[in-house]
């Protein structure tokens, strides 16, 4: 019997459909291989194009009209200080400078791993670092140095906010020195995003951040941006102390996470310079006084603005393991602190 042979080749018309939709700007999925030809990739790859459109399935395309350019990374550093305000070990009980250069090291590495889809995009990274050691300080600065991303180190210098703090908190009772500088180190980062052109992302030393933690950030931002027709604020921690009350929240979708309106945050939080220049007043009326909750001046700004967080974390604080500002659920802590390992 004459064998048959199959002359199963893409057939030339498939090809020029395929053409078609990516000359229009349309996707289509192969269902039996979940392979997405006209992107040359498949489903479980990036789909979305940074600045052009986010590609969820199956809501498909949603086209980028919030478009990111620039992101400063504006970091607070102090390895000189344990705890800012308790007198707890930190998870995995090391000593202040191992978190503070895992915590840089986790978000440059984010960063040069973001790259590769955001390549357009202007990356900085600032530190403000007070009392450090100088031998701390040469760590943390040949630590940036070796990712080769444009970087400048600031030594916070205290008393030229002398005139600017009231040393009486909102109890009326003098703040700690320790407070009183971290007020400074806040003041002094967001006179530094006077000078950013778009996203700011203002970052306390003891924040390890997964991998994909900045990728992760821009596409939301760009897409949830896109959708609202408004400026936005990011945490990349999901706290546990937001679970301990019910309350209303809205749901938004991220690239590979899921994004929840917050109403508070402790201070790291990424903004843009809109917000910013839109809320200065009350952004530094938290460096001018300590008020209770320390971070009451963001919270009002909540009410005004969206803030979000992602479900899972993309990033954990590093307190006590006790500490219900801390550790965020769900999430593999020590694979996190290992990968972020210098």
């Amino acid at each position: 019997m004459k064998k048959i042979e199959n002359s199963s080749k893409p057939h030339f018309f498939k090809k020029i459909f395929i053409k078609i939709c990516r000359i229009m700007g349309y996707e289509i999925i192969d269902q039996n291989n979940f392979f997405v030809p006209t992107a040359g990739k498949s489903i479980n790859d990036k789909l979305s194009v940074q600045g052009v459109k986010s590609i969820n399935l199956p809501l498909g395309e949603l086209k980028i009209t919030r478009v990111v350019k620039s992101m400063d990374v504006i970091i607070r550093t102090c390895a000189s200080v344990q705890m800012l305000t308790q007198n707890k070990n930190r998870i995995f009980e090391k000593e202040k400078i191992e978190y503070t250069l895992r915590s840089i090291n986790s978000i440059l590495k984010s960063i040069i791993i973001s790259k590769k889809f955001h390549p357009n995009i202007i990356f900085k990274v600032l530190v403000v670092d007070h009392d450090s050691s100088k031998e701390n300080l040469v760590k943390i600065e040949h630590l940036i140095k070796k990712s080769n991303l444009d970087y400048n180190l600031f030594n916070l210098k205290v008393e030229e906010f002398d005139n600017k703090i009231n040393k009486l908190n909102q109890k009326n009772e003098e703040s700690s020195i320790n407070q009183i500088s971290n007020m400074c180190n806040i003041y002094k980062s967001l006179e530094l995003s006077k000078s950013s052109k778009d996203l700011i992302y203002f970052v306390e030393d003891d924040y390890i951040h997964k991998n994909n933690a900045i990728s992760e950030m821009i596409f939301a931002y760009e897409r949830i941006a896109s959708l609202t027709k408004n400026e936005l604020i990011m945490c990349p921690t999901d706290y546990p102390y937001l679970y301990m009350k019910a309350e209303d929240t809205k749901l938004f979708l991220g690239e590979d996470y899921h994004w929840r309106k917050v109403n508070e945050t402790l201070c790291t939080f990424l903004m843009s310079k809109q917000i910013v220049d839109s809320h200065w007043g009350k952004l530094t009326s938290m460096c001018k006084r300590e008020h209770y909750p320390f971070e009451t001046p963001l919270h009002d700004i909540y009410k005004k603005e969206l803030c979000i967080s992602p479900v899972p974390s993309l990033a954990i604080h590093c307190t006590n393991i006790n500490s219900a500002f801390g550790l965020s659920p769900n999430v593999d802590w020590e694979k996190v602190w290992d990968e972020s390992k210098v």
